[in-house]
């Protein structure tokens, strides 16, 4: 696939790839090593680190999902959003396969900075993580729901088994590779897979008012002919019972509110993702406030 029909079909990941490489270019061209880049260095473009993200840049929970660790960790996030992105984006649309990225991204980089702090108050040292891999593992297991609920993409559905199968492998190699973030693997993935319910939900329920609202629709309306009129000699037409023209207006009137209602029933149900969106959203800003109150806590009291 060349990289206009890319844009074309998957406008927001072709912008993701390309902001991940800009960006690795970017730092070439000031000096970073492509392999091994300096904690000062990843830290100067947005690298996840609790003593930063947890006290006045919380930004860093999205500014590290576009920065990379090497070239190889680019190579491997960079085909990873392209295999995935292809699929999912027209499947969710642009807008939400893009909260769904960065929602994912911001999650895993919360439960990171959860597990790091918990590991400090064990007497840990706090580290640092980058990479666009837990988006990526909540654009994964965005489409294992989708594949579990049938959810189709230009009349195909995934399949569940594939992806599995690929998600495993992800999960497995975190925890048997060292220097991998599992953390930001799993808190990704989980945030996914919450999005992905209220998305899959929303299309069950709107498939199915469809269904119901056809199938009404087909529904025939019958008219009968009164035998006491007929063009004989006297030369009548055939009339309607006028009981049988008002059933008809009333079959009539019934379909249309039917399809008021489905209309609204399912402008409803479309509203569910952008809810559980929300709902996600304000979850992690209190998560963030309730780790970063914590930390002050702990600080007051050694003080």
């Amino acid at each position: 696939m060349t990289l206009n029909q890319l844009f074309k079909t998957a406008p927001v990941t072709t912008v993701l790839l390309i902001s991940f490489i800009g960006l690795f270019v970017i730092q070439l061209l000031t000096g970073v090593d492509a392999n091994n880049p300096t904690t000062e260095s990843l830290l100067h473009w947005g690298a996840n680190a609790l003593p930063y993200t947890m006290s006045e840049e919380p930004w860093r929970l999205v500014s590290s999902g576009f920065l990379h660790i090497g070239l190889m960790h680019l190579l491997f996030n960079g085909f990873a959003m392209y295999f995935f992105g292809q699929v999912a984006e027209p499947m969710f649309g642009s807008a939400k396969f893009l909260a769904l990225f960065i929602l994912s991204v911001v999650g895993g980089n919360l439960l990171n900075s959860y597990v790091t702090w918990q590991t400090i108050l064990d007497g840990g040292q706090p580290g640092l993580s980058a990479g666009a891999s837990g988006g990526i593992m909540g654009i994964g297991a965005a489409l294992l729901i989708a594949a579990l609920f049938k959810i189709s993409v230009n009349g195909m559905v995934l399949n569940l088994k594939s992806l599995v199968l690929i998600m495993g492998i992800n999960l497995v190699y975190g925890f048997a590779v060292p220097g991998i973030d599992n953390a930001g693997h799993i808190g990704g993935a989980l945030t996914g897979l919450l999005i992905e319910l209220g998305f899959a939900v929303s299309y069950r329920k709107r498939m199915d008012q469809s269904v119901a609202l056809q199938h009404y629709q087909t529904q025939p309306a019958y008219y009968s002919v009164d035998p006491s009129y007929s063009s004989g000699a006297a030369g009548y037409p055939y009339h309607e019972h006028s009981d049988d023209i008002n059933d008809a207006t009333v079959s009539t009137n019934d379909t249309t509110a039917a399809q008021s209602q489905n209309l609204q029933s399912q402008t409803l149900w479309r509203l569910l993702p952008w809810l559980v969106i929300l709902l996600i959203t304000l979850s992690f800003v209190w998560w963030w406030q309730d780790i970063h109150n914590h930390i002050i806590q702990v600080l007051n009291s050694v003080q």
